[in-house]
C-alpha cells in the first residue's frame, strides 16, 4: 500500500426517525456519525488503506463520540483537533416507494464552520501523505470554509501531496451565504489532480452546458475540463436513475488524458440507504488509483463498493476487500 490518505473536512451526527417514518410521526431519532470526508477515509480503511483524518470536533460527549466511530473504522484520528461549539447535524426523512428521501442541515455556527485554519496541523497530518482528499461541501459553509479549504490545499501544495476534490455540490448550503461557487471552486479544481465530478460540475466551472446524453457527449465535458485544467488527470463520476425509492440503475465513468471507461448500467434494488453511497464511490475509485489500476479497474471498483453500499445503514460504507472481490451485481446468496 501507500502512504497515508489524508481526508479533511467537517464531520456530522445524523439523526432520522426510524423505519420510513416522517418526522411529524416519529417520538424518537436514531443517530449515525457521517461527513463526506470522513466517509471516504472508512471506505479507504476498510479495504486496508492507512487514513488520516483531519477535522474539529467539540470537546464534548458528542465530539467524543464521533472520534471513536473513526478510530473504530481504523482511521488514524491523532490529527483531529477540538474545541468549544456545537456539533453539525442533519436529519433525514427515509424515502419509501415513490417518495424521495429528505435532508434538513442543522450545522451553521458549528464548532468546525467557525474555526481558524491555524487550528490544524496541516503539516504534521500531510506528512509523507499519497493524497489529500477534501470537497466542496467544506467551502460551501462560508467564507471561512473557504479559508479553511485554501490552507488545506496551501499545505498539500507545499508538502507535494496530490489533490483529490470532490465537487459534492450542495446547493442549500450555497445558497445560504453571498457566495460564488463558480469562482471558488474554478480556483480548487485547478490544484487537484483527481476530480470526482461530471458534466454537470463542469458546466458550472467553465459556464458552459455539456450534455449528459452519451459517452461521447459524456467525453467532450471531460476534454474541456483536461484543457482548462493542466493539473488534472483522472476525472471519475455515476450516473443514477431512480426507479423508486428502493430501486436505482447506476453505471460508473473514469476518464484519464490517456483512456476511458464507462461500466453497463446495474440495477441497485432493495435499498436500505443511499446516503454516503457517492463517497463509497470516491473510496473504491481511489483504492484502484493508489494501486496504479487501469480506468476500467477504477470504474468497476469504484460501482462496486456505491452498489454495496446501498445494503448499509448509516453514512459509511464498512465493507472490506474480500467482500468487494466477492461482489457480484446479481449476489445475494449466502457466502459459506
Amino acid at each position: 500500500m501507500t502512504g497515508p490518505i489524508v481526508c479533511f473536512g467537517e464531520m456530522l451526527l445524523r439523526l432520522s426517525p426510524p423505519g420510513a417514518r416522517l418526522m411529524v410521526q416519529t417520538q424518537s431519532l436514531e443517530m449515525a456519525v457521517g461527513g463526506a470526508e470522513a466517509n471516504v477515509a472508512a471506505g479507504l480503511a476498510s479495504l486496508g488503506h492507512t487514513t488520516r483524518m483531519v477535522t474539529l470536533l467539540p470537546d464534548s460527549p458528542l465530539g467524543d463520540k464521533a472520534r471513536a466511530e473513526l478510530g473504530a473504522a481504523g482511521i488514524d484520528t491523532r490529527f483531529i483537533a477540538r474545541g468549544a461549539g456545537r456539533m453539525g447535524l442533519y436529519f433525514l426523512e427515509p424515502g419509501a416507494g415513490l417518495r424521495p428521501s429528505s435532508i434538513t442541515y442543522d450545522r451553521a455556527g458549528s464548532a468546525f464552520a467557525l474555526c481558524e485554519p491555524d487550528a490544524f496541523d496541516f503539516a504534521g497530518a500531510l506528512d509523507g501523505a499519497a493524497l489529500l482528499h477534501l470537497s466542496g461541501i467544506t467551502p460551501a459553509l462560508g467564507p471561512g470554509g473557504v479559508a479553511l479549504t485554501r490552507a488545506a490545499v496551501a499545505a498539500a501544495q507545499a508538502a507535494n501531496v496530490p489533490i483529490c476534490l470532490d465537487g459534492n455540490y450542495r446547493a442549500l448550503l450555497w445558497d445560504a451565504w453571498d457566495s460564488d461557487p463558480r469562482a471558488i471552486l474554478t480556483d480548487l479544481v485547478g490544484a487537484a489532480t483527481v476530480l470526482i465530478g461530471n458534466h454537470r460540475d463542469i458546466s458550472l466551472l467553465l459556464g458552459k452546458t455539456f450534455s449528459g446524453d452519451g459517452a461521447e457527449r459524456r467525453r467532450e465535458a471531460v476534454d474541456a475540463a483536461f484543457a482548462a485544467f493542466p493539473k488534472l488527470e483522472l476525472m471519475a463520476s455515476t450516473a443514477r436513475h431512480v426507479v423508486s425509492s428502493d430501486h436505482h440503475r447506476i453505471a460508473a465513468r473514469v476518464d484519464t488524458r490517456q483512456g476511458k471507461h464507462q461500466t453497463a448500467e446495474i440495477d441497485v434494488t432493495g435499498i436500505v440507504d443511499r446516503i454516503g453511497t457517492g463517497d463509497a464511490f470516491a473510496a473504491g475509485v481511489l483504492h484502484q488509483y493508489l494501486q496504479g489500476g487501469s480506468e476500467q479497474a477504477m470504474a468497476e471498483t469504484g460501482l462496486a463498493l456505491a452498489a454495496l453500499k446501498h445494503s448499509l445503514p448509516g453514512d459509511m460504507c464498512l465493507i472490506g476487500a474480500a467482500e468487494l472481490a466477492a461482489f457480484s451485481a446479481s449476489g445475494g446468496d449466502v457466502r459459506r
